[in-house]
C-alpha cells in the first residue's frame, strides 16, 4: 500500500503559499489589527484574522510531535465576561499564549490514550470548510449537504465491505450511535409484539434484556440513556480468559427466556481487541427473533487488513452497527456513524414533524433518523478523506499502527520488568508491572504511579487497563502521525522512565 504522506519531518516546516518555510519565520502578526469589539466591526477584517489563525494553527501543529503530550499543572487563567469585548485578534493572542500551551497534545504521535485518533490533512481542511460554510445538515432543504452525507455513507459502507442496503447517518460518537441501534433495536423489537414503543412508551414493552459478551461502557451508558436501564444488561460468559463471548453460553441465554432481546457484538473490545463471532451470533439472533447491534467503534476498521477481515464475517447480517470516525478513520472530533438495514423503523423512533420543515419526497430528512434537529455538516472531513486517500492509504494508516502495537509487544516481552496480559492482537497492548516492580505493594496504586510518572516525562500518554482480574497498563496505537522509524523510541523512553521511577520507590 502507498504511504499516506511523505515522511517529512514534523518538526520544522510547514505548507504557506505553495512552498515550505521555517515554523520560526514571521507569519500575519495580530499586532497591526485594530481592535473591534463587534462582529458586524470585524467583518471586513476576516480575511485578516484567518490568515492569523493559519499561522497560529501551523505554529501549533509544526511542534505537536514535540509538545509535551500531557501538561503537568494546569492552571488556566481566569476569564470573565468583559462590558466591551476585546475583539478577536486579542482573542487569538490571548489563545495562543495561555491556552493552547495548556491543552494535551492529543492529535500527536505518541497520545496512546483510550483510542485517540488525529486529523488527516484531508480531513482537517475539510472541517475547518465545514465550521467556515456553517451548514445545519438536518433536512433536505439543504440538498447538497445531505446528498454528500448519503455518499460519505456510501463510501464507509463500500470501505467495510456493507451491502447497498445499508443505510447510516453522522452523529457526535460512539454513544450517541449506540443510542440510535439500541433505540431503534427496542422499536423492531416492540413492532414484532404489535406495540410502538415510540408512541406508546417503552412500559407497553415486556422488560427488555441485553445480552453481550464484555460491552463498551458507552453502550452500558446508551442503554441508561433510552430509559432501558443499565440492569438490563445480562453479561454472557467469554471463552477462557479472553474477551470473547461464548456462543454457546449465548445461546443458553436465548433459550432461557423469551424477553425481547438486544444482542451486542463486540468488534474490537477496547482492552484486548477480541472480536465476537458476529456470524454465529447473527444465526442466534435469526433463530430467537433477537435485533443483532455491533459495536465497532474502532475495530470496523480491521476490515482493511487481509489477516484480520474475517474478524468481521457476518457484519452485513447486523441489524445495526455503530462505528466511530473520530478514531481509526482520523478524523476531527466529533464523529460518530450509525449504520442500520432498518431505516423505516429507525425513522418510527426519531421522526420529527413541525408546519415549518419542507417536504422534499426525494431526500430523506436527517433529522427523522437520529437525536439531533440540529447537526453540523460531519460528513464534510469524512467524504473528503476517503476520497483524498482512498482504500490503500487509509489502510495503511491501520497497518502502520498495528505494525507499531506489534513491535511495541515484543519489545516489552523481552523487558525484564514487564509483562504482556494479552497477545498483540491488534493496536492495542496491554501490559503489566512485573512482580519485582511490584514486590508485594498494591499493584493499582504502583500503577497510577507508574503511568504518572510517563505523564510527567512528556513523550508520552497510557491509560490504566485491567483484564483477568489484574491491573494493566493500556498503549491504543490509532494516529495517522505515529510511525515505529519516529516514535517507537521515544515511546520506550517514556516507559522506561516510568519503570525508574518505581524502582525508586
Amino acid at each position: 500500500m502507498g504511504k499516506m504522506t511523505p515522511r517529512r519531518s514534523q518538526r520544522s516546516i510547514a505548507r504557506t503559499d505553495g512552498r515550505f518555510r521555517d515554523i520560526g519565520s514571521p507569519f500575519p502578526t495580530l499586532a497591526h489589527m485594530p481592535r473591534f469589539s463587534s462582529p458586524r466591526d470585524e467583518r471586513y477584517q476576516l480575511p485578516d484574522l484567518l490568515e492569523a489563525t493559519t499561522a497560529i494553527a501551523q505554529r501549533f501543529l509544526a511542534g505537536i510531535g514535540e509538545r509535551p503530550v500531557q501538561p503537568g499543572a494546569v492552571t488556566l487563567p481566569v476569564a470573565t465576561l468583559p462590558e466591551m469585548g476585546l475583539g478577536t485578534a486579542a482573542v487569538l493572542e490571548r489563545l495562543e499564549q495561555t491556552v493552547l500551551p495548556l491543552l494535551t497534545a492529543s492529535a500527536g504521535p505518541r497520545y496512546l490514550g483510550f483510542v485517540t485518533g488525529g486529523a488527516t490533512p484531508a480531513a482537517l481542511a475539510a472541517d475547518w470548510l465545514t465550521a467556515a460554510v456553517d451548514n445545519n445538515a438536518a433536512e433536505a432543504s439543504s440538498v447538497a449537504a445531505v446528498t454528500l452525507e448519503q455518499q460519505a455513507i456510501a463510501m464507509l459502507c463500500d470501505l467495510l465491505a456493507l451491502p447497498a442496503v445499508t443505510v447510516g447517518w453522522f452523529v457526535t460518537g460512539a454513544t450517541m450511535a449506540n443510542v440510535v441501534g439500541l433505540a431503534t433495536g427496542r422499536q423492531w423489537l416492540g413492532e414484532q409484539r404489535g406495540v410502538d414503543v415510540a408512541e406508546d412508551g417503552a412500559s407497553a414493552l415486556p422488560r427488555l434484556r441485553l445480552l453481550s459478551g464484555t460491552p463498551h461502557s458507552s453502550a452500558v451508558k446508551a442503554a441508561a440513556m433510552i430509559g432501558m436501564g443499565r440492569a438490563t444488561l445480562q453479561r454472557v460468559s467469554t471463552i477462557g480468559n479472553s474477551e470473547q463471548a461464548d456462543i454457546d453460553a449465548l445461546s443458553t441465554a436465548l433459550r432461557e427466556s423469551d424477553a425481547p432481546t438486544i444482542i451486542i457484538a463486540n468488534a474490537g473490545t477496547v482492552t484486548t481487541t477480541a472480536f465476537d463471532d458476529i456470524d454465529a451470533m447473527a444465526t442466534l439472533a435469526h433463530e430467537h427473533g433477537a435485533w443483532l447491534h455491533v459495536d465497532g467503534a474502532f475495530g470496523l476498521f480491521a476490515m482493511l487488513l487481509p489477516a484480520h477481515a474475517s474478524s468481521l464475517n457476518g457484519l452485513h447480517r447486523a441489524d445495526s452497527i455503530c462505528g466511530d470516525a473520530h478514531k481509526w478513520l482520523n478524523v476531527p472530533y466529533d464523529c460518530g456513524f450509525a449504520l442500520t438495514r432498518h431505516a423505516e423503523v429507525q425513522s418510527r423512533v426519531f421522526r420529527n414533524a413541525a408546519n415549518y420543515f419542507f417536504d422534499n419526497g426525494a431526500l430523506p430528512d436527517p433529522f427523522h433518523f437520529g437525536p439531533e434537529n440540529s447537526r453540523r455538516l460531519r460528513a464534510l472531513p469524512v467524504w473528503a478523506s476517503l476520497l483524498a486517500y482512498g482504500r490503500s492509504g487509509i489502510g495503511d494508516v491501520i497497518a502502520e499502527c498495528c505494525a507499531c502495537a506489534a513491535s511495541l509487544g515484543a519489545w516489552i516481552t523481552d523487558h525484564p520488568d514487564l509483562e504482556l496480559l494479552a497477545p498483540v492482537r491488534l493496536n492495542v497492548v496491554i501490559f503489566r508491572l512485573g512482580d519485582a516492580l511490584v514486590a508485594g505493594r498494591d499493584a493499582g496504586d504502583v500503577t497510577r504511579r507508574f503511568l504518572a510518572a510517563v505523564a510527567a516525562g512528556g513523550d508520552l500518554f497510557l491509560t490504566p487497563g485491567a483484564t483477568g482480574g489484574q491491573h494493566g497498563v493500556r498503549a491504543a496505537f490509532s494516529n495517522w502521525r505515529t510511525s515505529a522509524g519516529d516514535d517507537l523510541p521515544l515511546i520506550e523512553r517514556g516507559i522506561e522512565a516510568g519503570v525508574a521511577a518505581i524502582r525508586k520507590g
